[in-house]
């Protein structure tokens, strides 16, 4: 087992940073290029992380030291952010990111005191048993995996440019 929750945190802290960096200042062209028809870009990605942050982690993480087996918590609408559109520039939902994210990091160093906390379980409505360790996890996963995919988006944004050049670019698909 790898995971080590100060080392969670360090990952957790740097990814408003990391994608705000990326982000912040680009043209729409940047911020509304996907791979294909039902992926998000960079901006869905950004307002489906904000959802995260407001009724997925720290609401389930509090959901399980509350309740632990006794019943699932509640279930993530993983396209809740698809339902409205956001007239907001990519600055201000970079801006709320961090905000949500400072706060989500706030609380689970309060509600995660000690190594007993990781072991607990709660039910997932639909994997069943889950500790907070795996919980926790999957939290890291989720933001490393959201930030491949806005990497992933924008340079195939350049696929048809790069010419013969695209043997060398194994994230645009090559075998290298």
């Amino acid at each position: 087992m790898n995971f080590n929750l100060k080392e969670a945190i360090e990952v957790l802290e740097r990814t408003p940073r990391a994608l705000g960096a990326m982000l912040s200042g680009l043209s729409e062209g940047w911020l509304r290029c996907d791979e294909g028809e039902g992926t998000w870009n960079p901006s869905e990605v950004i307002d489906h992380l904000i959802e995260g942050e407001k009724t997925n982690w720290v609401p389930r993480l509090a959901f399980i030291l509350k309740e632990g087996e006794g019943k699932p918590f509640p279930a993530f609408d993983r396209f809740a952010h698809l339902k409205e559109k956001s007239g907001r520039t990519i600055e201000e939902r970079l801006e709320e990111f961090a905000a949500v994210r400072a706060a989500s990091l706030a609380t689970l160093k309060e509600l995660v005191g000690s190594e007993e906390t990781l072991e607990r379980t709660g039910l997932h409505p639909t994997l069943g048993v889950l500790k907070v360790r795996e919980l926790l996890s999957a939290w890291v996963a989720h933001d490393l995996t959201h930030t491949a995919q806005i990497v992933r988006a924008m340079a195939g944004r350049y696929r048809e440019d790069v010419g013969p050049m695209i043997v060398n670019l194994s994230i645009l698909g090559s075998k290298r």
